[in-house]
């Protein structure tokens, strides 16, 4: 398989898509939306371009693909940004036109069920971005997380090496959508306890491959993801979703992995910090650390038995909690277990 290939960056003043390929819940929240449209043109200087299932719940699989199609063939358009996550991104997959994307390569920015969009591309041999939406992450409450708003900002614009670095302060306990007022309000945020290395002190850079979790495991079931050939030597990146999958649960997937042949593919392997609060299970944080801890020994008991002694980071604010930095999905990273540092080729 050849390595994927980076598309073009837009620039300020440029069009950018937005579309909701899984839940349109920009219609249910449209004060969320519109708070990120409104920072995406003025923190980054980008027009937004809704498409016609942007902010529309229960959309037609086929009628998403349609708009995250025409986003693609729009020469326009120079970005594509999803809105938010869902569940059902993998129903909406199968019915884009890949001779489309293939002749028109854009940066894609999506996590959480993008993940369907982001191997779908690499698939097709483009490099997308995980990470960045429009609900999470431009509208966010109170004011914008000058950590994840940099990562953003270098990836839509740069294409040069940025290093990611540990947060000095981290959450995963947001503001109610639900209240419009919340808006105004800052999330509760914690000290920031750093990385957590695994593994030979060795220096690996390669291609990376992942997502979330959860949804890894449903291309791993209808059988859509990369071969172990096609990965080896790559970097998996991953994280676990605000569904907050048990430690048994993620023991199980990534176990899979391994008996599908997948771990023994990847020298190094970059876990996100996992989010451990929703509203129907309001954590402390005391037990929010424990929810660490046994998902990090849950991953490393599963990675005994099938992966090659790899470099493993655990902490890493990449997935469901606030900051996030933005990861290329295909692209190139630099795993430094020497000098304990990571960076990343926009």
């Amino acid at each position: 398989m050849t390595p994927p290939s980076y598309p073009a960056k837009p620039k300020p003043g440029d069009r950018v898509a937005i579309v909701s390929p899984s839940a349109g819940l920009s219609g249910l929240f449209p004060h969320v939306h519109e708070l990120g449209l409104r920072r995406l043109r003025e923190e980054f200087g980008l027009e937004p371009v809704e498409y016609p299932t942007t902010r529309r719940m229960g959309a037609d699989p086929r009628d998403r693909a349609r708009d995250l199609t025409a986003a693609f063939a729009d020469p326009a358009i120079t970005a594509v940004l999803a809105t938010v996550g869902g569940d059902d991104l993998l129903t909406v997959t199968p019915h884009l036109d890949d001779a489309v994307l293939r002749a028109n390569p854009k940066p894609y920015y999506g996590y959480s069920d993008n993940t369907n969009v982001l191997n779908h591309l690499y698939r097709l041999g483009m490099v997308a971005y995980h990470g960045g939406s429009v609900l999470v992450h431009l509208g966010r409450s109170g004011k914008p997380n000058l950590v994840t708003f940099d990562s953003l900002r270098a990836a839509l614009f740069t294409s040069g090496w940025y290093e990611l670095t540990p947060a000095t302060e981290w959450g995963d306990e947001p503001r109610d959508w639900r209240d419009p007022a919340t808006l105004a309000e800052e999330p509760v945020m914690f000290p920031g306890d750093g990385w957590r290395w695994q593994g030979p002190a060795r220096v690996v850079q390669g291609r990376t491959w992942g997502g979330c979790l959860e949804i890894i495991h449903w291309l791993m079931a209808t059988d859509r993801v990369p071969s172990a050939d096609d990965l080896a030597g790559s970097v998996l990146v991953f994280e676990t979703s605000n569904e907050l999958p048990t430690a048994q649960e993620v023991f199980r997937i990534v176990r899979n992995m391994g008996e599908r042949g997948l771990l023994a593919a990847f020298p190094a392997i970059v876990v996100g910090r996992p989010k451990a609060w929703d509203f129907d299970k309001p954590h402390s944080l005391a037990e929010r650390v424990a929810w660490g801890e046994a998902q990090r020994e849950a991953i490393t008991r599963a990675l005994a038995d099938y992966a090659d002694d790899p470099v493993v980071v655990f902490d890493v604010d990449l997935g469901h909690t606030d900051p996030q930095l933005i990861i290329p999905y295909g692209g190139e990273i630099r795993v430094d277990a020497v000098e304990h540092r990571i960076s990343v080729r926009y």
